[in-house]
């Protein structure tokens, strides 16, 4: 099975599997009925600090990978959240949603593709 990334306000598919909303704070604008999830590991998100400093500007995107990417590899409730999600992509599809607008600079790019290497072994 495998990881997939969709934006909460696209519509969910049978292909999604499990649905799982990655964002610390609810989107704007869609219900529960309609965002379809499964779960909501507001926890795995980046830290509120983080989240504010990054504040989805493009410039700043490598440098809040690699401190989003240390929060993932250190945090213990990160960690138990990542392992869930692996888990879960040993059975079934396993969809990451997120709200941000921007498609390439956000923290499900980096969840995702840390998730795909963890996949491809164990945690460290």
């Amino acid at each position: 099975m495998r990881f997939l990334l969709k934006r909460v306000y696209e519509p969910f598919s049978e292909d999604d599997g499990c649905r799982v909303l990655i964002d610390r704070l609810w989107p704007r604008g869609i219900s529960k009925e309609a965002a379809g999830l499964d779960y909501w590991f507001k926890d795995v998100a980046p830290s509120p600090e983080l989240r504010k400093w990054f504040c989805h500007k493009p410039e700043l995107f490598p440098e809040f990978q690699n401190r989003y990417l240390q929060e993932l590899r250190t945090d213990a409730q990160k960690q138990a959240l990542m392992e869930h999600l692996l888990d879960e992509a040993a059975k079934t599809n396993v969809t990451l949603v997120y709200g941000a607008k921007d498609p390439i600079y956000n923290h499900a790019v980096v969840l995702y593709e840390e998730l795909q290497r963890l996949q491809g072994g164990a945690f460290e």
